[in-house]
């Protein structure tokens, strides 16, 4: 038995198609099992949430692996960013290692690091810490932005499209990724659990290396959208996004700690090497957004 979590996000998605399609007994810890959709039918659902240690204990009853995906970008009702994406990576990974779990998978990122300026990052360095501590053998994967027509970011730049003659996006945009599409990062996944039990970590990266702003103008070339970039200074999107945050709360439509992501640059010193050794060999961002 598999336990999933982060079942209903980007790459929680697209991997429980491709573990259910591969006849692997799955289940996942939701909240709202209406989010799984029709799979809903198709996985053994346990009730709970990061915020709900108590919960882990039912879902992890006869699992043999985990794979953890949740976390959070922005705080929550439940929860922090350090509590939710940090600290019950270190609760899940000891649950599992009191079930008798015999593998855990966890997410991290690229640039993760306990210095990192991005709250995520230091949270998800602490994780992959805790992780690594286990007794349990653990396949830890780092991805960089990891993207998908339709997904949330692309969506709101689809958006913030809608401006008449300009683009306003935060910061200079300097800071470098190597987007990599979520079918890549899946198929990493199912083929790093065809690998013989024992720790490895991998870093996930597409084979381009974009700026921000590089990324911005692949998406406006995607939607067929001419625009001038706006640079909006740092202490200008800060305050402003921080506002919106006390005013709207989790209806806001991004946060500071969202948007200082972007000002990280998240790279892998080996490329798509490691996604290459999983027989994957990514595709690139235009490609997959149909952009010659």
């Amino acid at each position: 038995m598999l336990l999933l979590t982060g079942a209903s996000g980007l790459v929680g998605s697209a991997l429980r198609r491709r573990l259910i399609a591969a006849g692997v007994p799955l289940r996942c810890l939701v909240r709202d099992p209406r989010r799984l959709g029709e799979d809903r039918v198709r996985v053994q659902i346990a009730l709970g949430d990061l915020a709900d240690p108590p919960s882990f204990r039912n879902a992890l009853r006869g699992v043999d692996t985990v794979i953890h995906l949740a976390a959070t970008i922005r705080d929550q009702p439940q929860g922090s960013i350090e509590e939710l994406s940090g600290i019950a990576t270190w609760r899940l990974v000891d649950a599992a290692s009191r079930a008798g779990a015999e593998r855990f998978v966890f997410f991290s990122a690229l640039g993760a690091g306990t210095q990192s300026r991005a709250r995520l990052l230091r949270a998800k360095a602490l994780a992959e810490e805790a992780v690594s501590a286990s007794e349990i053998p653990s396949i830890i994967l780092a991805p960089s932005i990891i993207y998908a027509p339709g997904e949330a970011y692309l969506t709101l730049l689809g958006r913030l499209a809608l401006i008449p003659a300009v683009m306003p996006f935060s910061g200079r945009g300097r800071a470098q990724f190597a987007p990599i599409w979520v079918s890549d990062v899946a198929d990493c996944v199912m083929s790093a659990l065809a690998q013989p039990a024992g720790n490895a970590r991998y870093e996930l990266a597409g084979p381009d290396v974009l700026t921000h702003e590089q990324i911005v103008r692949l998406a406006l070339r995607s939607l067929g959208k001419r625009r001038a970039l706006l640079h909006v200074p740092i202490p200008v999107v800060s305050a402003t996004l921080a506002l919106t945050e006390r005013l709207m709360g989790q209806r806001a439509f991004a946060t500071w700690d969202e948007a200082e992501l972007m000002e990280v640059s998240m790279l892998s010193a080996g490329g798509t090497q490691d996604a290459q050794r999983l027989g994957v060999r990514p595709r690139a961002m235009a490609s997959v957004l149909g952009v010659s």
